[in-house]
């Protein structure tokens, strides 16, 4: 079994600055409340490709586990990977996660992109998120698996709204900031 979902969400700023916001938005202490689930954030390294001007980065995510998984497996913390690349010439972002402890019980993928809005490239930003959740060893007992997928993924939608939040407000703090500099 498989549960997966798609979100797209349309940042009334742009590109730079939804960018930027996603960089901080594990580090300012006001998020830390909010995003309460993610425990710690160490960069693992991060380059910047000199022929095409793509800067990579790789995080390391500690995150607490939903209750249901804690019940289940009695692990609390999951670590996870984010990959990011940001590809200033043509204005994308991109990151990746993945779940690396686990593997052999949950594996968890997610995919989010940072795009201009076709509509309004200088003002939008579009945000594409696509989401897998996969139970493996509860594959001989489907509806079992389905239950933990399904309440896993709707947790998943939970701190995705939140940090649709905390983006949102680093975003409002960015603009804010940039227009005391200009008068």
């Amino acid at each position: 079994m498989v549960k997966a979902y798609k979100q797209e969400h349309v940042y009334k700023h742009p590109w730079e600055r939804v960018t930027s916001a996603s960089w901080r938005k594990f580090t300012d202490a006001e998020n830390k409340r909010v995003l309460s689930h993610i425990l710690e954030v160490d960069t693992l390294n991060k380059s910047l490709d000199p022929s095409s001007g793509k800067l990579c980065a790789t995080r390391a995510i500690t995150v607490r586990c939903p209750w249901l998984v804690r019940r289940i497996i009695g692990e609390d913390i999951c670590q996870c990977v984010e990959t990011t690349v940001v590809d200033a010439k043509s204005r994308s972002m991109q990151l990746s996660y993945r779940n690396v402890n686990m593997e052999k019980f949950i594996e968890v993928e997610e995919n989010t992109r940072y795009d201009p809005h076709p509509d309004n490239p200088d003002g939008w930003t579009i945000c594409q998120q696509e989401t897998r959740i996969r139970i493996k060893p509860l594959s001989a007992l489907a509806s079992m698996a389905e239950k933990v997928e399904q309440r896993c993924a709707d947790r998943f939608l939970q701190n995705s709204a939140k940090s649709r939040d905390v983006m949102e407000r680093i975003c409002k703090y960015l603009e804010a900031e940039s227009s005391s500099f200009s008068l």
